[in-house]
């Protein structure tokens, strides 16, 4: 269930915009968990350089919301052939495990979530 669209957050004077703000079922005995997503097409010719712009923006709102929702989850969306063919290289599965980087994976074409990853 989509909460907020976007999803607004103020932590120091700095005021910033995550995609998406949502509730995930988890399982009826657990309830709720809040969480924010962080969408991002890949589309640029270099995908290293859209993976370095999403990771500085996925660990400053991750740090924002530790600040000012910390029961609030935050998620990176990828889509589906940019997990398969970049999010499954050695250092890139690295660097997301360091930066404890949560993924949901989509795929546009069937407008649907493929895979969360914690």
């Amino acid at each position: 269930m989509i909460t907020h669209d976007p999803y607004e957050i103020r932590v120091g004077g700095v005021e910033m915009y995550i995609d998406l703000g949502a509730e995930q079922m988890i399982a009826a005995q657990r309830g709720t968990t809040k969480i924010a997503v962080e969408i991002k097409s890949f589309i640029n010719p270099s995908t290293i350089s859209d993976f370095h712009l999403a990771h500085g923006q996925f660990l400053d709102y991750r740090y924002a919301l530790e600040s000012e929702e910390p029961e609030r989850v935050l998620y990176l969306a990828v889509p589906v052939r940019v997990y398969q063919t970049f999010f499954t290289l050695k250092f890139i599965q690295d660097v997301r495990e360091r930066s404890q980087i949560k993924l949901l994976v989509y795929d546009s074409a069937q407008a649907a979530i493929v895979q969360w990853i914690e």
